[in-house]
């Protein structure tokens, strides 16, 4: 038979649907015979099948009978735990079990993505249970606050807000009204990101500790570029001989911020209904490519950094990142309306200074909702870039050591250069 003549996989076959739902609750069953639990693989599939049967039949008071029954199933294995001196309370195997009713309902009622998707999630679970117990386990006071606060910003408020753009309150200047049009959903998200960004950066410095120059640098850079630097000033200031080392983690910290920038300038626009900021990929990624090549021919890599981070998340920096970010949105907008062009590069140039990846963020946004074309929204991150990369090189002028600013200097001029000579040619 022609590859083309082949039939699809008949899903939407009751018969099918009995037989993969039973293959889901084997599936989910495998862990709990493996750990030698009361119920097992077969025990699983039979709840899983008995689910899905009760579907097909379409009997909603049988579907819930089977419920009770399964969750008086559970309270005798878990009984039978208690005598037996077995462990105890098994819950885990409890709630596996509804579970493993539930994805036997979703798959025979025609969710057969959804169930699959169940199944595969709660087995994860169910294995890497040691991993997960350890990591719940190692977590601080602090470190269990900021989970907690992260997962309120992305998983609470980040639903709640319209997706939609919603017009903000006109801006009086002189007799000039400025409309400014946000995206909540998509400025909360950016928010999430950096804060995700500096909790990734968190865990990596924390589990390799400290060690590594490049680890440092760039992980470090990814959440504060500016931070690296008052690190290594700490580090040029109590040892002369740190320069060395201390100029890598800079330029990695340069590295890092450009990625960072380049990730939301794409990453952002690809889900807009206009086209993606791509010329922001070769100016940015020479930034990257660059930093990387001259920390690698310049960096002593065996020296060990460390870093104080006191908490993989602050809920009052990520709000005061949203409220620059707001601030930077609305700057920009005025500037726009004001000075046309000329006026968005200007806040780029002073916002830069403090947060590329506001500007990044406000640029994305205003180019999303069409305030600003491709060109000005990339210029406009460009230069935000560059202004970061000039005052880092500019912080590091106020520590001891003359020779650390100047290889910074030189090496950031460089890095100036080469990307601005890039863009002119690519916009030739």
């Amino acid at each position: 038979m022609p590859v083309d003549q082949i039939p699809a996989a008949p899903l939407d076959s009751q018969v099918v649907r009995l037989g993969l739902a039973a293959a889901l609750g084997l599936f989910l069953g495998l862990e709990r015979e493996w750990s030698h639990k009361s119920a097992g693989v077969r025990t699983f599939a039979l709840i899983s099948l008995l689910a899905a049967v009760f579907t097909v039949i379409g009997r909603e008071t049988l579907l819930v009978i089977g419920g009770g029954l399964i969750i008086a199933l559970s309270v005798l294995l878990a009984v039978e735990g208690i005598l037996n001196e077995a462990g105890g309370l098994s819950l885990t195997t409890s709630v596996s079990m509804l579970v493993a009713y539930g994805v036997g309902a979703l798959v025979a009622d025609g969710f057969i993505i959804e169930g699959v998707t169940v199944a595969v999630l709660s087995s994860l679970l169910l294995v890497f249970k040691r991993e997960l117990h350890s990591i719940a386990w190692g977590l601080s006071r602090e470190e269990l606050r900021s989970t907690a606060e992260f997962s309120i910003l992305a998983f609470v408020i980040y639903p709640l807000l319209p997706a939609e753009p919603v017009p903000a309150t006109p801006v009086s200047i002189g007799e000039v009204s400025v409309d400014v049009s946000v995206e909540p959903r998509v400025v909360w998200l950016m928010v999430v990101t950096v804060a995700a960004i500096g909790i990734v950066n968190y865990v990596i410095v924390r589990n390799y500790d400290s060690r590594g120059i490049a680890i440092t640098g760039f992980v470090g850079g990814l959440a504060s570029s500016t931070a690296v630097v008052g690190t290594m000033l700490d580090h040029v200031r109590q040892n002369p001989n740190a320069s060395t080392y201390a100029v890598a983690a800079v330029l990695l910290a340069d590295a890092a911020m450009a990625a960072r920038n380049l990730f939301i300038a794409i990453g952002f626009t690809l889900t807009a209904d206009r086209p993606v900021l791509l010329a922001a990929a070769a100016p940015l990624g020479l930034v990257i490519v660059g930093a990387v090549v001259l920390a690698a021919a310049t960096g002593e890599w065996r020296e060990s950094v460390e870093m104080d981070l006191e908490s993989p998340f602050s809920l009052r920096n990520a709000l005061g990142f949203g409220a620059v970010f707001a601030v930077i949105v609305v700057g920009a907008a005025i500037g726009h309306s004001q000075f046309g062009v000329a006026g968005l590069y200007l806040t780029a140039v002073v916002s830069g200074l403090v947060s590329s990846a506001g500007v990044t963020a406000s640029a994305v946004s205003l180019y999303r909702t069409g305030a600003v074309g491709s060109t000005a929204a990339v210029s406009a991150i460009l230069i935000a870039t560059g202004s970061s990369i000039a005052v880092k090189a500019a912080l590091t002028g106020i520590g001891p050591d003359r020779r650390f600013a100047k290889r910074v200097t030189v090496y950031s001029t460089a890095l100036l250069v080469a990307a601005g000579a890039l863009t002119i040619l690519m916009s030739i």
